[in-house]
């Protein structure tokens, strides 16, 4: 990172400040999270994100070949609109992927059904659906709620919305931003889902963001993509991808000044990157975040990939869910992710504390270092929850930040127990 994108990044970060809301905090924006019935558990499992007219959407999707139906629609539709969508349906509880012809033709059906009492052409609805791989979406049952979900949009819905979307997670991911602009309020909002089936390209996730400001379509394309790649392609779990993964971000508005683009996309990546760390926080049996950091690499794609390998180790996340300072598991992660380096050059720390440096093992207290991953797995949730691990590969200017959580037994339950 050059030094003036550098001060341009830490100007905007001081100027977005986090505020109540979510998904709806921008002008314009509506949602609604209603019970159809898609759960056994009749919580909320259908959602709406309704968004105004003029609005530029962009999206990012599952690098898996086995991905969902909805998500080739999605697609598709990006393209034939020329990313001019105007509304999002989301069911939780059935994923409709690898569910044959069906799949397409019941997205097709739903989106048509919602399309047709919005006023809207087919091309203008998008849907996303997360749950069970091989499960169908009871298109009828979905169908009769359609009108209870339209009348239930509101600006103060965002909470509704943001608990439909969800399946295992154990919290909500929300997030609101706003700063002054070139003189005006620009807010931008968000919500997500993700505990399973994370990991780079994408994670099983769906999230959304909104943004109260007018953009070229093209510009806006090339923005999102950098905000996913820093946030959503950065993060893991368990090292498995979805078939449904899915980021949708929005804007509409009044065009910005141009000079002040650089504020707008730190804004978003905060956003981004909040949501994409509480998915990590939130990994099935997780107890804690994991936040790897890498610099002095070669390059970017160097850092990216060590920070990512790291992140993704078993054996790291054993150790770390064991508070349990093995070094060794990070060097090991560190020669295998591809990146070009000097072992002799690579310092490695724990938290403060140095651990390796110049090749070898330095003298540390063990136990000072256990404490503190114990004081962090003891803190999910709160602020500087993350055990922080950071590499230092050399002297050059790649850097990159990845984020996971600890794995634990309660993993393999709930994941062993997930269809029985």
């Amino acid at each position: 990172m050059t030094n003036d994108l550098l001060n341009l990044s830490l100007l905007a970060a001081s100027i977005w400040s986090p505020i109540s809301g979510g998904i709806t905090s921008p002008d314009g924006f509506l949602a609604a999270g209603i019970s159809a019935g898609l759960k056994p558990s009749g919580k909320k499992d259908l959602a709406l994100l309704y968004v105004p007219e003029g609005s530029c959407c962009s999206g990012t999707f599952t690098q898996s070949v086995a991905r969902a139906s909805c998500v080739d629609l999605c697609i598709d539709r990006l393209n034939a609109s020329q990313g001019k969508i105007r509304a999002v349906l989301i069911n939780s509880g059935q994923a409709n992927a690898c569910t044959g012809s069906r799949g397409k033709i019941d997205s097709e059906v739903i989106t048509h059904e919602l399309a047709k009492r919005l006023g809207l052409s087919n091309e203008e609805v998008l849907i996303c659906s997360t749950g069970v791989i091989g499960e169908a979406i009871p298109v009828e049952k979905v169908k009769s709620h359609l009108d209870h979900l339209i009348n239930s949009l509101d600006k103060n819905a965002y909470l509704d919305a943001a608990n439909a979307i969800l399946t295992t997670d154990l919290q909500v991911k929300q997030i609101a931003y706003q700063a002054v602009l070139g003189g005006r309020r620009v807010c931008i909002g968000g919500m997500a889902k993700g505990s399973g089936m994370i990991h780079p390209s994408m994670a099983t996730m769906l999230s959304y963001i909104t943004c109260n400001v007018g953009i070229d379509q093209t510009l806006w394309d090339s923005l999102i993509k950098r905000v996913a790649d820093a946030s959503f392609n950065a993060i893991t779990v368990d090292g498995d991808t979805s078939t449904n993964d899915t980021f949708l971000a929005f804007a509409s508005g009044h065009e910005l000044d141009a000079k002040y683009l650089p504020a707008l996309e730190e804004g978003l990546h905060l956003a981004a990157q909040y949501l994409a760390k509480a998915i990590a926080r939130d990994g099935e049996g997780a107890n804690c975040l994991i936040e790897i950091k890498v610099e002095g690499a070669k390059d970017e794609m160097d850092a990216q990939a060590v920070a990512r390998t790291v992140a993704s180790s078993a054996l790291v996340k054993t150790a770390v869910h064991g508070s349990d300072p093995n070094w060794g598991r990070i060097i090991a992660a560190l020669g295998r992710a591809g990146a070009v380096f000097n072992l002799n050059d690579v310092q490695l720390w724990i938290g403060p504390f140095q651990l390796f440096a110049d090749g070898m093992p330095v003298d540390f207290d063990r136990q000072k270092v256990i404490n503190y991953m114990k004081q962090k797995l003891q803190g999910k949730y709160l602020i500087d929850d993350a055990v922080v691990i950071r590499l230092k590969l050399g002297d050059d200017e790649g850097t990159s930040t990845a984020w996971g959580c600890d794995l634990s037994d309660e993993y393999v339950r709930i994941n062993a127990d997930y269809t029985t």
